[in-house]
């Protein structure tokens, strides 16, 4: 086994049992680093030139976009800044390299409000139209998930990964574990959308217990973030929206619905479980109908009288 490989393996044991990094995030650099090191073709650490690197970076350029280059080139960087914590080299050959990004600004997809409604009329019209109790189980399960989503604006990753005691329905709050085991807790702000809860909770409440998660399947196994999707396509479907929709475009409409309704930035940068509120920003240039809201009642060009 070369010199690179050890070390590879070493450090993703490190990220693993020290660093507690999640299994997504392990998988990506394991690519990443698998694929570096296919294409240098080097097998010792001593071979791997700011040159070599150079190359690596200027094909990855050529056959990705600037965020799969830019996520790429920062798991190779935090490979060699361990190497050089644990003295393994002489001198990091990222040191001699500027690597700089003009990322195009791709503005989040939201979801038209009236599309979210017609969303969740197909799912409370599914479950009063049961026939069976596996039909109705189903139907109040797939209204808590949107619900949820849009109540929230939490990742797909977050609700999947709830526990039972995460979600308190009588303080009507949520304990959300976000990026970087990050805590942040969020109310629950709508009547209807406890009620909801309350009734899957008492519909699932036994297959909930014996997994551990709030939410779960009929086989009551954790729902997966492939079955919510599946959901979803079901439901735009039955409710003819020719539009795609994904669960991260209620994150987006929750964000930039709030933002239309004059809420601080800094609160929904909060809710949102944010780092930076550079992140939060982008929903800036979203809000377009507050912005045409403004400068139509606003501006003074409004007053004007010219003959």
């Amino acid at each position: 086994m070369g010199d690179l490989q050890t070390h590879v393996k070493h450090y993703l044991e490190y990220c693993k049992y020290q660093k507690r990094l999640d299994k997504k995030t392990l998988k990506a650099y394991q690519i990443d680093l698998a694929q570096f090191q296919t294409k240098i073709k080097k097998e010792d650490i001593p071979e791997i030139t700011p040159e070599v690197l150079e190359r690596f970076i200027a094909q990855l350029h050529q056959e990705y976009k600037p965020k799969t280059a830019k996520r790429k080139i920062a798991s190779i960087k935090a490979f060699f800044r361990y190497l050089e914590y644990r003295e393994l080299m002489e001198r990091n050959p990222f040191a001699k390299i500027q690597v700089k990004f003009r990322e195009p600004v791709i503005l989040p997809k939201t979801i038209p409000l009236y599309t979210v409604e017609s969303l969740l009329s197909v799912i409370y019209e599914q479950c009063r139209a049961a026939k069976t109790d596996y039909q109705k189980m189903n139907a109040l399960k797939d209204a808590a998930v949107i619900e949820l989503l849009f109540a929230t604006g939490m990742r797909i990753s977050e609700l999947c990964s709830l526990k039972i005691n995460d979600i308190n329905l009588q303080d009507k709050n949520i304990l959300i574990y976000g990026k970087g085991g990050k805590e942040r807790k969020i109310q629950i702000g709508n009547n209807d959308v406890v009620s909801i809860l309350e009734k899957y909770k008492a519909a699932f409440g036994v297959k909930m217990q014996n997994c551990g998660c709030f939410f779960v399947n009929q086989n009551g196994s954790p729902l997966s973030d492939q079955s919510i999707r599946r959901m979803i396509n079901k439901y735009t479907s039955l409710a003819s929206i020719e539009m795609h929709i994904t669960p991260h475009m209620f994150r987006h409409t929750f964000a930039t619905s709030l933002l239309e309704a004059d809420v601080d930035i800094r609160y929904i940068q909060e809710m949102l479980g944010h780092s930076s509120i550079n992140i939060t920003e982008i929903y800036t240039h979203v809000a377009l109908s507050k912005q045409r809201d403004i400068l139509t009642t606003k501006h003074p060009r409004k007053d004007f009288h010219l003959s």
